[in-house]
């Protein structure tokens, strides 16, 4: 049996003061910070590399903001010590803006194992394109493959235990993780809202349903970068049978929200996660409201 790929479930629990804050009946935090891997990543990036493993493939590269290189290089981890016999290769390309504790966890990786390697650029995109040319090598990309979806299934599961379910609000760059879980709930026959939410600085998708924000230059939620967003079209398409919509973002929504989670559950969250509650925020000032439950996903730093 294989073990370093198992699934594994993360809390989703009520935060009532919270709730109210926002004008809503019922909130659950969805806490994908506290999976193993570090995020919400770590439903898909491992499934992604077990199954190429399976076909033959051990050489992988990946071009990320962070979370994804981490759950990559977690499951290398994992994947040795488990004594695994088939050494793997992982080739991480980041940017030159990756969030420090980030850069620090994924070079420790690197230095306890020699099978990761880590190469800072300014395209790192680019980068991992090329290297994925070179025979056997494999490019993670979530945003095309369709293995991703799989990998998000299982927390679409977990979420749907909720009873009186209405609606999700997901940050989001490519749209993977929405269009999974959005899938699964029909899947489930379950008839509950996907809301994606995305930055001032990216919003390829969130643009379609919201037009009420200005441009920023950078933003705080540094994991939000898929300005090309691949799966466009099918999460538009998917959100609007969902009777979801999208969002965009300022910082100071951010900030905002980051601040009230604080100020009402004690806990301190990423500013990518504070994005889902900053679009439950701007979705009942635009005038939404549900009877049932709502769920914030956290995602991770």
């Amino acid at each position: 049996m294989i073990h370093y790929c198992e699934i594994m479930k993360t809390p989703q629990q009520p935060y009532p003061k919270l709730a109210e804050a926002l004008g809503i009946k019922e909130l659950y935090l969805k806490r994908e910070d506290l999976h193993p891997y570090g995020s919400h990543k770590g439903r898909s990036i491992p499934l992604m590399m077990k199954e190429y493993i399976k076909q033959g493939i051990h050489h992988f590269v990946i071009s990320s903001s962070g979370n994804a290189a981490r759950a990559a290089a977690t499951f290398v981890e994992k994947y040795y010590q488990n004594n695994a016999k088939a050494p793997i290769q992982l080739t991480i390309y980041i940017g030159s803006r990756i969030d420090p504790n980030k850069y620090q966890d994924l070079t420790q990786k690197a230095k306890q194992y020699p099978s990761i390697t880590i190469i800072q650029t300014e395209r790192p995109k680019q980068a991992a394109f090329l290297e994925e040319k070179k025979e056997g090598v494999v490019n993670l990309r979530q945003s095309t493959d369709d293995l991703a979806l799989i990998g998000y299934k299982e927390l679409g599961n977990e979420i749907a235990k909720l009873p009186n379910l209405s609606a999700v609000f997901i940050p989001t760059s490519s749209g993977t993780t929405a269009l999974a879980l959005a899938h699964t709930f029909q899947e489930l026959d379950r008839d509950i809202q996907v809301h994606i939410v995305q930055t001032t600085v990216c919003h390829a998708i969130a643009k379609h349903f919201d037009p009420n924000y200005t441009t920023e230059e950078t933003s705080l939620a540094g994991a939000i970068v898929d300005n090309v967003a691949h799966r466009k079209i099918a999460v538009i398409q998917t959100i609007e049978q969902t009777h979801g919509s999208g969002w965009v973002i300022s910082n100071d929504e951010i900030q905002s929200a980051q601040t009230l989670v604080k100020q009402t559950t004690g806990l301190s969250i990423s500013y990518t996660s504070a994005l889902s509650v900053a679009g439950i925020k701007k979705a009942v000032q635009q005038g939404y409201s549900w009877e049932g439950v709502i769920v914030a996903l956290i995602t991770g730093p």
